[in-house]
């Protein structure tokens, strides 16, 4: 299947069949069975069509990633900060790719399908219950993704985990290094509460999903990975600043 999956999704209208399908099974949950508040998508308007990447915290496996692509498909047809009526998946913004975990993209036949909308699988170099120092991206990965930023938009999830506050990827900075692209930091929140861990299944209905997508980072791509690595996850509010900060805030309403 992966290397049928390799070989059609790169079709445009394999991508927008599956793109009006995935669209339109999770609009409700989104949209109106929750509640979902967008910012920043004026740092959408006029990026180009290639070596942008969104950098991302993580809290569901897919949808995280396919709320990205209704706000990019809204912004294409010139709504800001907000779905509305999904008219917009009659033609939607398939010029993106996400990066997802190999093992994950094998779970079930609805994440093989999702494959089908511009995933690009990478093996785990590191074992998510262990206590294993993270090695980065596999050299073939680095290469596919830089290869992607060439063409399209990518999403990324540096930390590649769902629990937060997780330390970050170095394979991320280097890919940064390398291709020099457009950096959006996104900052998402609400999602673990919605939906399981998988992002398919409702936890709490009702939920406030927010997406905050900020301005292009001003990046030195000469400086070395751990800098660049360090000022990702500050952008994406998951470093240890953030972290006492998160702590700090929840100790003080238990006090209250």
């Amino acid at each position: 299947m992966s290397s049928f999956a390799d070989r059609i999704k790169h079709f445009k209208p394999v991508r927008k069949i599956v793109y009006f399908i995935v669209g339109l099974a999770s609009y409700p949950g989104l949209a109106i069975i929750n509640k979902l508040k967008i910012s920043g998508t004026e740092h959408l308007k006029n990026l180009p069509k290639e070596k942008v990447l969104f950098v991302s915290n993580h809290q569901t496996y897919f949808a995280d990633v396919i709320t990205f692509f209704q706000i990019f498909s809204a912004v294409k047809w010139g709504k800001m900060n907000r779905l509305g009526i999904p008219y917009y998946l009659l033609n939607p913004f398939t010029r993106v790719n996400y990066v997802a975990a190999e093992t994950t993209m094998k779970g079930s036949w609805i994440s093989r399908l999702f494959l089908l909308a511009g995933g690009l699988t990478v093996k785990r170099t590191w074992n998510e219950g262990a206590k294993e120092v993270r090695k980065g991206l596999d050299p073939s990965d680095t290469r596919k993704i830089n290869r992607a930023l060439e063409q399209n938009w990518v999403i990324t999830f540096p930390q590649g985990t769902t629990k937060p506050f997780a330390p970050g990827r170095k394979g991320t900075a280097l890919i940064i290094k390398q291709v020099k692209p457009i950096v959006i930091p996104v900052v998402i929140n609400g999602f673990w509460r919605a939906f399981n861990k998988t992002g398919l299944k409702f936890k709490k209905k009702g939920t406030l999903l927010s997406v905050t997508f900020k301005a292009p980072l001003v990046i030195d791509y000469d400086a070395p990975t751990e800098v660049i690595l360090a000022q990702l996850m500050d952008a994406i509010e998951q470093s240890k600043k953030h972290m006492m900060m998160g702590k700090h805030h929840w100790q003080t309403k238990e006090v209250l």
